[in-house]
């Protein structure tokens, strides 16, 4: 294993390399690793950001083999840490895997936030090949795909709602986050079910030598996060928790415009768990949990003479998800992971109206009305995993899992009483809920053929059994590394990706209205196969990357046009639905500092994203809502002293595309239908524009943020000062077709975020 040598925390893809074989290999999401060598000595060397890189030579024993657990020992950031080891191991260059990247947690934590709230998925944003959603939102877009064709783990374990606030923060707490890494395309054999990335979001596993935590304080929420040991080097707990304030903070603003009795407001709130057992030198057992609610209502009661009458309004949304997992070390060149997982996701929204007599003899005219809408998907999951190094040759993974999915796409309940006069009313409108058992099976080996090549050739295989149909998918995948000289490496990779489960979405705020729907035996898989190819290198301290990409989909869902959620609540979902095809192509570009004072990145991204079904825009091509052709980012990072630090983001953005009214005509109607009327009235009519024939004006922000640390002995204070939209461009949010004061069609764009500054306290001890 390699770990944090001050708090036992597993490092995951922490690089080792032998020197003397130029072998090298990466450590596990649970930090272990195993390596064969074919010579009676190694000169290893381990090295992972923000580390001082570990050296150690080696005589072997052919017939034994060597444990060795590595203690990385955190590196002081002022110094620069390439003069510390010349020859760094695990370059971009040198890894097979491409279209990857991991970011450092401590790189998300200062960079600038949205009112003082750390969100790892607006680092996501920044990335290239990857487009944010609506403005100040968590969603994220992934080479083209929709927001459902992103598998979202933590922990292993997918969920499938990652938004609070309507979208406007993730349901991620930075604080109880060891490791995120996004795979845009090469997709690993060991996952599959979307079509378009893999965020890999691994909770830390809890402070195996003393108890630590860290807190924060902002303008709408606050958290606190404690780990520590139950039985030193043994048993680790981490308890991590999130609360907004914003109900508190609204109830007398709700007050003030609501007449009579009011009440209600807004809050979220998420909770993060887990053990981490060493139950012997083989065997670690771990026992994770998350929740995370959203919940947002106004009630209001008024009084008329002798009757009162009384609203109340609510929406809310939760995810759960629960883990349980076995690591075992078979020996020394086989490692195992079991896991059993439960993850769930529910949304709920309704009114309740009721009017009643204050008179207690006319009790029988009161009137009850309620309409409950509820959807949701709860998933159970078996998986194992096995790591097999057979020979210094070959690497290889396998695995097989099996989840029972069941969708409750959507349903209303009405209620309704007349007193005691009529009979009450209580019946469901809606779709009825369906089950479905997807498994899968997977088998990988990266090899070196010879030097200069690197290869992983895999094979992930999947089957669908729902409504007495069976799909079945065989999806091959191909990577390869082929080392130039002057250390410049060729990569290329070929994936194919089967999804079962669709978002239907109306493309727009990240909203829980949105339903999760399976594949039926009415709505096909959707599928997709995806090529890149790009040139990688790595010198003093710097990665640049560039890649090009073709990806063609096909079975991608929508609404049909004139379709939506609010549409049809006692039609079946499935027959609002049509079915389609897509492609995406592009190319990106990606130069990063990882070390030194001065860190961050520039990415650039040139894409385009187009959409086809037969009975959306006439059955032709369209682009796709956030087909954006122009994306760049610029982060900087800066380590001014040892008490103040510097960051700074820059994003500009093609405009979103969407549908706006093109023209309009006149309904006209005799307002005397005995003919002898001469004014005539009727409706305006719009018509729009070929779908997404319009484009947002472009988008572009600054933010920037300054925080000031003071240590003492066991703690470390902050202060952290940030500014979003430091420059105040009002960027459009959305846009409509208006009539100006002389009677001229105009397209207003309405933005909603200013310049906003923010302020946090943040505490670690």
């Amino acid at each position: 294993f390699v770990q944090d040598a001050q708090t036992g925390e597993k490092l995951i893809g922490a690089y080792v390399f032998d020197l003397l074989s130029k072998q090298g290999t990466t450590t596990n999401a649970y930090g272990f690793y195993s390596m064969s060598v074919s010579k009676d000595s190694a000169a290893l060397q381990i090295s992972f950001i923000g580390y001082t890189p570990f050296l150690e030579g080696l005589r072997l024993n052919r017939s034994k083999a060597r444990d060795l657990d590595i203690q990385m020992i955190p590196a002081n950031e002022l110094l620069d840490e390439v003069n510390v080891v010349a020859d760094r191991a695990g370059d971009v260059q040198v890894r097979t895997q491409m279209s990857s990247i991991t970011l450092s947690m401590k790189s998300v934590k200062n960079l600038p936030v949205l009112l003082g709230e750390t969100d790892i998925l607006k680092a996501i944003q920044l990335l290239p090949g990857v487009q944010s959603g609506t403005e100040g939102t968590s969603g994220f877009y992934v080479r083209g795909g929709g927001p459902d064709q992103n598998l979202i783990l933590i922990d292993g374990v997918p969920v499938y709602n990652v938004s609070h606030l309507f979208g406007f923060f993730s349901v991620f707490n930075a604080d109880a986050i060891n490791n995120v890494t996004l795979i845009k395309g090469g997709f690993p054999a060991e996952y599959g079910g979307r079509l378009s990335s893999v965020l890999d979001v691994r909770m830390k596993e809890g402070n195996m030598k003393e108890w630590h935590g860290e807190g924060s304080v902002g303008l709408i929420s606050s958290k606190l996060t404690i780990e520590g040991p139950i039985i030193s080097d043994k048993t680790s707990v981490l308890l991590s928790g999130r609360r907004t304030y914003l109900d508190l903070l609204a109830k007398p603003f709700i007050a003030s415009q609501t007449e009579g009795a009011g009440a209600g407001g807004y809050y979220f709130y998420d909770f993060n768990g887990k053990v981490n057992w060493k139950v012997g030198d083989r065997d670690r057992l771990y026992f994770s949990i998350f929740n995370g609610r959203d919940d947002f209502g106004l009630a209001s009661t008024e009084t008329f003479g002798t009757s009162s009458s009384s609203i109340d309004f609510g929406l809310a949304w939760t995810n759960s998800v629960a883990a349980a997992r076995w690591n075992h070390e078979w020996g020394p060149r086989m490692f195992s992971n079991v896991m059993l997982t439960r993850s769930q996701y529910n949304f709920r929204t309704g009114v309740e109206f009721s009017e009643r007599e204050l008179n207690a003899d006319s009790a029988g005219s009161n009137f009850q009305f309620a309409s409950i809408y509820q959807s949701g998907i709860e998933d159970y999951t078996a998986r194992i995993d096995f790591d097999f190094t057979p020979n210094p040759q070959n690497f290889i993974r396998f695995g097989a899992s099996t989840i029972r999915h069941q969708f409750n796409p959507g349903a209303t309940t009405l209620q309704l009483d007349f007193g005691a006069e009529f009979p009450p009313l209580d019946t469901v409108l809606g779709s009825a809920g369906v089950s479905s058992f997807e498994s899968a099976a997977y088998i990988e080996d990266e090899f070196q053929p010879y030097e200069r090549l690197k290869l992983n050739i895999g094979l992930h295989g999947s089957i669908l059994d729902v409504q007495n149909r069976v799909y079945t998918s065989l999806q091959p995948r191909l990577a390869l590394n082929y080392q130039l000289p002057y250390g410049t490496a060729v990569k290329a990779s070929f994936a194919t990706m089967t999804q079962f489960v669709n978002l239907l979405t109306n493309e727009g705020l990240a909203l829980p209205t949105d339903l999760w729907v399976p594949s039926t035996a009415a709505i096909t898989p959707q599928q997709s196969w995806q090529v890149a190819a790009g040139l990688a290198q790595s010198f003093d301290g710097l990665e640049i990357s560039l890649e090009g990409y073709y990806k063609k989909m096909d079975g991608l869902l929508s609404y049909r046009e004139g379709a939506g959620f609010t549409s049809g609540l006692n039609e079946n979902w499935e027959d609002q639905v049509t079915q389609g095809e897509g492609n995406s192509y592009g190319g990106e570009f990606l130069i990063q500092k990882k070390t030194g004072r001065t860190t961050g990145w520039i990415g650039y991204t040139l894409s385009w994203s187009n959409r086809r079904f037969d009975e959306i825009n006439s059955g032709q091509w369209f682009p796709f809502t956030y087909d954006r052709r122009h994306d760049v980012s610029i982060v900087i990072l800066h380590r001014l002293s040892d008490q103040w630090d510097l960051s700074a983001t820059w994003v500009y953005g093609t405009g979103r595309a969407l549908t706006l009214s093109e023209s309009a005509f006149k309904t006209f109607i005799p307002s005397n239908f005995g003919g002898t009327g001469t004014d005539l009235q009727g409706l305006n009519i719009e018509v729009p524009s070929t779908k997404n024939g319009y484009r947002t004006s472009p988008y572009h922000r600054g933010d920037i943020s300054v925080t000031k640390s003071k240590k003492r002995e066991h703690t470390e204070r902050s202060w952290i000062f940030s500014c979003y939209n430091v420059y105040n461009n009002l960027n459009p949010f959305f846009s409509l077709v208006d009539t100006d004061v002389n009677g001229t069609r105009v397209i207003r764009e309405y933005g909603i975020f200013p310049i906003i500054p923010s302020v946090a306290w943040r505490i670690d001890f």
